[in-house]
């Protein structure tokens, strides 16, 4: 009896533990799958999306070759590729107008000290000579000092003629321009702004535009450093006039506000206020300081040379017996000295930068001018820049913010009105 229960006991036991055995088997199966539905459903998921992904890529692919024509995205990467041979040019005009302005400014210094130089040792030369009595050394130092003085006014002629300091500030404004350019073009492709062949058009014509104004070679193509009559610089392509189809109804009000594209009649009011005050202050300013500037260089060229051209006259006959020596040595000490003074001030105080830069200052203005107005002429609002985003853009380049150029906008319009009124401030707060 006892041996039965053991194994019944036995038995059951077993039972027991292999109907655990498959529970615990099923659970961890039951586990397994659970686990794995869903990776295996991402999976799924996955497939799905390359599957979809795919058939829109083919989808797209199909469009592209079938629906558009194919001329046109060959013309889009002709453009492009063209943007990029403008691009490669400008930098290298950039680099060649900066290399070339450095060594037109050490031209200055080098020629500038050469022939104070040479002026200062003709006229101690001079002195001497007064003092030296008859014979071979006298002689030596006449004839020492007049050659110096002769070649020191040879050089002082060609130097007034050409004007390093001038040319210097002629290149650095074309340096500063062509990088300006270059970084617009590569601005447009990187915002993969629409570019057509007009866009090409227009960049060959402003680097054709820069060449003419500030060009390379010094013989032939110089621009006349003493000039009849003052003109802002222009360094941009003649716009052509738009004209304006649709003066009436151009903006769509809403709640009594007009607005379109960012303009309203406000703020076309307000860009020709800038434009009056441009064109009647600054721009006449800047070209009344030029002509100053011209012709405090105009007398400095003519009295340098003409010094040391008296300076050579007196040192020939400094020390001789004629009774007029004595005068001799005054005019080939006395002019000579002078003549530093006056080198001096025209080549190291750089008068004909001076002038370059009043004249560049007048042609931005000239330039800020006709971008204003060649936008307003533009009887389609929508087809001109954002009204705010170029409202912003006028205030920057004149030094202020929105408000001072909406109040600046505002003072000259009750100006104009009234003629009684005190002429109202410049439109720039940078030069």
């Amino acid at each position: 009896m006892a041996t039965l229960q053991a194994s019944i006991l036995s038995s059951s036991s077993s039972s027991s533990h292999k109907v655990l055995f498959k529970a615990n088997l099923c659970s961890q199966k039951l586990h397994k799958a659970e686990l794995s539905a869903p990776h295996r459903l991402n999976i799924q998921n996955g497939f799905q999306t390359m599957m979809t992904t795919s058939t829109q890529k083919h989808r797209v692919s199909t469009f592209t070759k079938y629906e558009v024509p194919t001329y046109k995205s060959t013309t889009n990467s002709k453009v492009v590729e063209e943007l990029y041979a403008i691009m490669d040019v400008v930098a290298d005009r950039a680099e060649m107008h900066k290399n070339i302005g450095a060594q037109r400014d050490n031209w200055n210094h080098l020629l500038l000290t050469s022939i104070n130089g040479m002026t200062i040792a003709a006229a101690t030369m001079a002195g001497l000579a007064a003092m030296s009595g008859l014979g071979a050394t006298l002689l030596a130092l006449k004839l020492s000092s007049t050659l110096l003085y002769v070649f020191a006014t040879g050089f002082l002629m060609a130097m007034n003629k050409i004007q390093p300091s001038q040319l210097a500030e002629e290149q650095r404004n074309a340096a500063r321009l062509f990088k300006q350019l270059h970084e617009q073009i590569k601005s447009s492709i990187a915002l993969r702004v629409p570019t057509t062949m007009k866009d090409v058009n227009d960049a060959m014509e402003k680097v054709l535009a820069l060449d003419r104004a500030y060009p390379l070679p010094l013989l032939g193509a110089m621009l006349q450093k003493f000039p009849k009559e003052v003109e802002p610089s222009e360094w941009w392509p003649k716009q052509l006039e738009s004209i304006d189809h649709h003066q009436q109804d151009k903006y769509s009000s809403v709640n009594g506000e007009v607005k379109n594209n960012g303009w309203s009649e406000t703020l076309e009011d307000e860009m020709k206020e800038v434009v009056r005050v441009l064109r009647r202050k600054d721009t006449a300013e800047y070209v009344r300081l030029s002509k100053l500037a011209l012709k405090v260089n105009k007398a400095l060229a003519i009295c340098g040379p003409l010094f040391t051209g008296l300076a050579s006259i007196g040192s020939a006959f400094a020390g001789s017996a004629w009774h007029g020596g004595s005068w001799a040595v005054v005019f080939g000490v006395v002019f000579g000295a002078l003549a530093t003074v006056v080198n001096t001030l025209e080549h190291g105080g750089q008068v004909g930068m001076v002038f370059e830069m009043y004249r560049s200052s007048a042609g931005f203005f000239r330039l800020m001018e006709e971008t204003i107005e060649s936008t307003l002429k533009e009887g389609e609002v929508g087809r001109r820049e954002n009204g705010e985003l170029f409202e912003a853009e006028v205030a920057l380049k004149l030094g202020r913010s929105l408000a001072e150029l909406r109040n600046l906008a505002t003072s000259s319009s009750s100006s104009s009105r009234n003629a009684d009124s005190s002429t109202e401030e410049f439109a720039s707060r940078l030069f």
